[in-house]
């Protein structure tokens, strides 16, 4: 007998549709309104993970998304466990991640609490996804899952949310089943405008390629290093394009983890046209466009975003791969090749590696990313929080596989960075990967340290200490601004890891670093590891350095 024939409950045709989208883990925390799922769920072969707090559940789910391409699934109950959800919902927003979140909610046929706990969380929720919706029958179920995971997935990915009422998700409906799932394609860009596109490029005397958080996409990875090798056109990356191709090509002249002013902006101030692909204005701007600098080739699944620092003259509008691969045809072997980038790109990269294995303590930025890069291969995946860190691994991190160096540079929310290396260690149980986080914001979600180790996950956890809200504390002070209200007390972290079972490290000397992570990693299991760092490179890189620069010039 098949779905079609039998009676089911709601809650078992959600389940059902759920594995048909090939949904094999939920994360969450589920309420009195999610009973008939949390049931079905048992029953079934998708694996229920609850966590500490909502935000992580949304977070680790966008992290699937961004890392597979299909939809990672969080639930909550209704009201405040659902407006948890609400951070990582913009997360995966703003960040193009897939991801479907599935709140409860009071029964909608009858009201016996009144208004109790409730809030209209598919309102609240319109602004955060691209579809809010309640489910208001148990026969229509199997329909908005499909079309929510439809819609998850489109160009641009995002956050879908279904509310499910605990009446309805109790309705029992039959002759009804799943709907089957079917692929679909992206067009390809019409001939006419990759021609223009050639055009465009063939007449340029500097052309330079710009890989952006669309590039990041999984699917895109070859396509794009074989563009570069077929039409060998110097390239840099935002920090969310960051290993869409790999930085050991001999074409990589950077990333843009500023938007202005720094080493990398040498190269776009000598191009003529900048090519960029996978753009998202929704990330801080990698440069900012001025009338008559270059002009700007637009590559993307979906038209450009006008903004004042972003208005392209051209554009290359549908799959991205197959738009390369055209774009490829009409112009390889036919650029003209120039060695002015060979001493910029030579000059930027000696820039970025600089001091990288001074021996203070504290240690410095650079040292901590260098001594990261050593111990992880080139696979291995290093999952940023948001922090003053973040910079100098945008800036100084060489990736040479893509998604390999994840961080958030549209919401840019702090908290996230553990609960998304707690995803990738799920997906990539034979991969080194490496949470790299503050103190400030380890400490946001830092109860998941709980469900890592439930979990059994191999994960390491880097926490940089400052005692600080750090980035903050840098632009204050270049604001001219008082020393005031960024800095607090931390726990003893060594005593807070084995707290949850997991390994406490302290690196006490500058050459602690790299063997006390080997260490980690080789032993297995959950390890923190805890390094105090010294900020005073913020101002003497980020300020001083670059500001001499630029009078220079």
């Amino acid at each position: 007998m098949n779905n079609e024939d039998r009676e089911m409950k709601g809650s078992d045709l959600l389940v059902a549709a759920l594995e048909n989208e090939g949904v094999d883990r939920i994360f969450g925390v589920p309420g009195e309104e999610n009973l008939d799922v949390v049931e079905s769920l048992r029953k079934s072969s998708i694996e229920l993970v609850v966590t500490r707090h909502e935000q992580p559940a949304a977070f680790m789910a966008a992290t699937h998304g961004r890392l597979t391409g299909r939809p990672g699934v969080a639930l909550s109950t209704l009201g405040p466990g659902a407006l948890n959800l609400s951070t990582g919902a913009a997360y995966g927003l703003l960040g193009g991640m897939p991801m479907v979140l599935i709140t409860g909610q009071k029964a909608i046929h009858v009201s016996r609490q009144a208004h109790f706990q409730i809030v209209d969380v598919v309102a609240s929720m319109k602004p955060l996804t691209k579809l809010s919706q309640q489910i208001v029958s148990a026969s229509s179920i199997a329909t908005v899952v499909r079309n929510a995971f439809r819609i998850a997935m489109e160009e641009r990915p995002g956050p879908v949310h279904l509310e499910l009422p605990e009446d309805v998700a109790a309705e029992k409906v039959s002759g009804v089943s799943v709907v089957p799932v079917h692929p679909t394609d992206l067009p390809a860009p019409s001939m006419d405008a990759v021609r223009k596109a050639a055009e465009l490029i063939l007449s340029a005397k500097c052309p330079l390629l710009m890989f952006g958080a669309g590039a990041s996409r999984p699917r895109l990875a070859p396509a794009l290093s074989e563009f570069v090798r077929r039409v060998k056109i110097p390239f840099f990356n935002t920090q969310m394009g960051k290993g869409a191709v790999g930085g050991a090509s001999d074409y990589y002249v950077g990333t843009a983890a500023l938007s202005e002013r720094d080493y990398v902006h040498r190269a776009i101030d000598c191009a003529d046209l900048i090519i960029t692909i996978g753009h998202d204005t929704i990330e801080k701007p990698p440069f900012i466009m001025g009338r008559g600098r270059h002009q700007v080739l637009h590559i993307g699944f979906t038209p450009a975003t006008v903004e004042e620092v972003y208005y392209p003259q051209a554009e290359l509008i549908g799959d991205i791969a197959k738009g390369l691969d055209m774009l490829a045809t009409e112009t390889e072997g036919k650029l003209k090749q120039t060695t002015q980038w060979d001493g910029v790109r030579a000059d930027i990269l000696r820039h970025i590696g600089a001091r990288a294995n001074e021996d203070r303590f504290p240690l410095t930025p650079q040292r901590i990313v260098h001594d990261v890069r050593q111990v992880m291969p080139p696979d291995g995946i290093v999952a940023l929080d948001n922090g003053m860190y973040k910079i100098w691994f945008a800036r100084n991190y060489r990736t040479d596989v893509a998604n390999t160096l994840l961080l958030d540079n549209a919401l840019a929310t702090m908290g996230a960075g553990l609960p998304s290396g707690m995803m990738a260690a799920l997906l990539n149980p034979k991969r080194r990967v490496l949470v790299v986080a503050g103190d400030g914001g380890f400490m946001m979600n830092s109860q998941e340290l709980e469900t890592a180790q439930r979990l059994k996950l191999d994960l390491v956890v880097l926490v940089i200490e400052d005692h600080a809200y750090g980035m903050i504390r840098w632009k204050q002070a270049v604001d001219g601004f008082a020393d005031a209200g960024m800095t607090f007390g931390n726990p003893d972290f060594v005593v807070y890891a084995q707290s949850y079972g997991a390994q406490g490290h302290r690196v006490t000397e500058a050459g602690g670093l790299a063997p006390t992570l080997e260490k980690a990693f080789a032993a297995g299991g959950l390890h923190l590891v805890v390094v105090p760092v010294d900020y005073s490179e913020n101002v003497r890189v980020l300020v001083d350095e670059l500001a001499d620069m630029q009078q220079q010039e």
